[in-house]
């Protein structure tokens, strides 16, 4: 049984009495838009309740209907009408997101916060979670990859509108300046998904280079310092061999003079 199946009726609760819900998934509030919805309380009043659940004698927690909450409290009233529901602060966590995702616009940052909160904060698995509200778990995982963007990134991508197909050609990029260069090219130059994927692409081949070029020299810095060590020894050993060094601006060449083993001449005269 849900709490929602384990409702009271409605009651008129002072607004002082109704604290926010620290699961809150909605975080920015547009302004005219909650005042829009405050005159229209003016005019009309609350036609939907608000939802919360107890938690103390005189005291109540929001589970949905903030946005109403403070558009009431714009338009001066003093009391609201309220469901009072009984559950679990973890259910409650729950039924907030839910709420939020089936009523409004949650950008993809905000749920994907929401998403975190509830797991790391609340103890929910991602199982769990994506059972209870209806998605894949990899769409679970998905989400809370957005995450690894910075506040900046986020605040851009949001002011931008761009979509998930650019977010998730950016994660791709895993260095932080390099990622936000990237991003600033996006907006500026206005770039559509394919060439978003193509400068992507072009600097993972870069990072590739880079990479292998420092292997490439670090072997062969390897590989010449080898050279020098072996040509050292080899000046205290010159009835065996004999190792001559010529250097100049362009390059170094090696010269190795090995003396024929009595093996050796012994095939030769063969």
């Amino acid at each position: 049984m849900t709490c929602f199946q384990n409702c009271r009726k409605v009651r008129v609760i002072p607004v002082i009495q109704i604290e926010p819900s620290r699961a809150q998934p909605r975080v920015c509030f547009a302004p005219e838009d909650l005042k829009g919805l405050s005159e229209s309380i003016k005019e009309n009043g609350i036609l939907q309740p608000i939802s919360v659940r107890k938690v103390f004698a005189a005291k109540y927690e929001l589970i949905a209907g903030e946005r109403r909450l403070r558009a009431a409290i714009m338009a001066g009233l003093k009391s609201v009408p309220c469901l009072i529901f009984n559950c679990e602060e973890t259910q409650a966590a729950i039924f907030s997101l839910l709420e939020n995702l089936q009523r409004y616009n949650l950008n993809m940052f905000e749920e994907a916060e929401s998403l975190q909160n509830l797991i790391q904060f609340w103890g929910i698995s991602k199982d769990l979670l994506a059972k209870k509200l209806g998605k894949d778990q990899t769409e679970v995982t998905n989400r809370l990859n957005l995450l690894k963007l910075t506040k900046a990134e986020q605040k851009l991508i949001i002011l931008e509108n761009l979509t998930e197909p650019y977010i998730m050609n950016l994660l791709k990029v895993k260095d932080e300046k390099q990622r936000k260069e990237a991003l600033n090219k996006i907006i500026s130059n206005r770039l559509s998904v394919f060439e978003t994927e193509l400068l992507i692409e072009s600097i993972l081949n870069r990072d590739f280079y880079n990479v292998n070029k420092k292997t490439k020299t670090n072997l062969l810095y390897n590989i010449i310092n080898d050279i020098n060590e072996k040509a050292e020894k080899l000046k205290y050993d010159e009835k065996k061999a004999k190792c001559l060094k010529t250097e100049t601006a362009e390059y170094v060449e090696y010269t190795i003079r090995f003396l024929k083993t009595n093996e050796n001449k012994k095939e030769e005269s063969a």
